[in-house]
């Protein structure tokens, strides 16, 4: 796709949403692996399947609903994915990240990702919660390759203030007020479907790594791209570090555990909505 013609379709995609709801965003969500019950959480909802909204993929994603909802989160208006798009399904970057356009070009103030990770830092454990302080990409492909529109973002954009150390402290703070186990860390981030090895594992402790993922960040390059505020969330849903911790595990087993940190996960997002209105 040439570049204004990514452009042409993001105006397309937007004046779709504009004419099914008028309801203007301030936030937008990403609600990633078992954590799509937080849509729930949304008040005077409309959603949207993927399928109906112009030149968006369609998840195929177990826990994935497949829809954008717009609507109130704990009184603020937002916009939320539930379920998002992985390079591993088959899509191109392009793909996978076109939503995140769209959003930005609906005007929200910030993008609120969740995904759920691996931990590969001994102190943190199965369930609980990480504030992402910065990446490491280790994706084949990336969504800013190709022919730039500076009318989307610059060509060379820097990524030394991609994730806002301030909001972590926040949210670390408000986390230990309401009891909950939650740590900052550094994403990497894969292409995926496979889990890794043992060997890579160990590899990915030694250069830096906390939590391992399959998504994320695509969706940070974009929204960086475009200068959109961002703040990310992980659920730690396995142990894979220490090497002798390692249990082999399911795709069922990671949304069963990422779901039973739901409430958890809903009670703190809202604080924050309240807190950043």
């Amino acid at each position: 796709m040439s570049a204004s013609a990514l452009f042409d379709d993001i105006q397309e995609s937007v004046a779709y949403l504009a004419n099914r709801c008028s309801l203007q965003p301030r936030f937008g969500f990403i609600l990633g692996t078992g954590l799509s019950d937080l849509a729930d959480e949304i008040t005077d909802a409309e959603e949207i399947p993927y399928g109906d909204i112009p030149h968006f993929p369609e998840s195929t994603v177990e826990s994935h609903r497949g829809k954008l909802i717009l609507g109130y989160l704990a009184g603020v208006p937002v916009v939320a994915m539930a379920g998002r798009f992985h390079y591993y399904e088959g899509y191109s970057m392009e793909q996978v990240t076109f939503p995140v356009r769209v959003l930005q070009a609906m005007g929200i103030e910030r993008l609120i990702i969740s995904n759920a990770a691996g931990s590969v830092n001994p102190a943190m454990e199965a369930g609980d919660i990480v504030f992402v302080r910065d990446h490491i990409n280790m994706m084949p492909e990336n969504p800013l390759r190709g022919f730039n529109d500076e009318r989307l973002g610059p060509r060379f954009p820097d990524m030394l203030h991609t994730y806002d150390r301030a909001l972590n402290a926040q949210a670390l703070a408000l986390a230990r007020q309401m009891g909950i186990r939650a740590h900052e860390g550094v994403y990497l981030s894969l292409q995926g479907p496979n889990l890794e090895t043992p060997a890579e594992y160990q590899f990915f402790h030694r250069i830096g790594a906390d939590l391992i993922g399959m998504s994320t960040v695509p969706e940070v390059l974009v929204a960086r791209h475009m200068g959109l505020p961002i703040f990310v969330l992980s659920v730690i849903s396995n142990k894979c570090y220490p090497l002798e911790d390692i249990r082999e595990t399911t795709i069922e087993a990671v949304i069963a555990l990422v779901t039973a940190t739901t409430p958890r996960v809903q009670a703190l997002v809202k604080a924050l909505v309240q807190a950043w209105k």
